[in-house]
């Protein structure tokens, strides 16, 4: 999970990263999904971005001006910057977790490590 901004200049590097990971893992048991931060009233200059990138996973906006809501919500030990990415396995388990622009090869590694792990079953 990605949670990012089109405000985000770290943000919006980063995204084809995701776009990519999508397009590699999609096929097996494993989905990318990312959260605008932005505010409610820029849905469309999100949808825009996301059109852009060609952006074909699960992609969503938070729907308050209010990102201490989600901030809680989602994660206590999470301050609120952006980018913010999270690896989570089926059973809930946080297996990566990063503030700020991502390694892609780390991250990589860590979806491959966990999706060998969850073949071993």
């Amino acid at each position: 999970m990605s949670f990012w901004a089109t405000w985000c200049a770290p943000c919006v590097a980063e995204f084809q990263e995701f776009v990519t990971i999508n397009r590699i893992y999609r096929r097996r048991d494993f989905e990318v999904v990312t959260v605008s931060v932005n505010r409610p009233d820029e849905d469309k200059k999100v949808l825009e971005f996301l059109k852009q990138k060609q952006a074909s996973s699960k992609n969503f906006i938070f729907d308050s001006p209010d990102r201490e809501k989600l901030i809680n919500a989602f994660d206590s030990d999470w301050q609120g910057p952006v980018p913010y990415t999270v690896l989570i396995a089926p059973d809930g388990k946080v297996i990566y977790r990063d503030t700020g622009s991502i390694d892609p090869l780390v991250l990589k590694r860590a979806i491959v490590g966990a999706l060998n792990v969850k073949e071993q079953w």
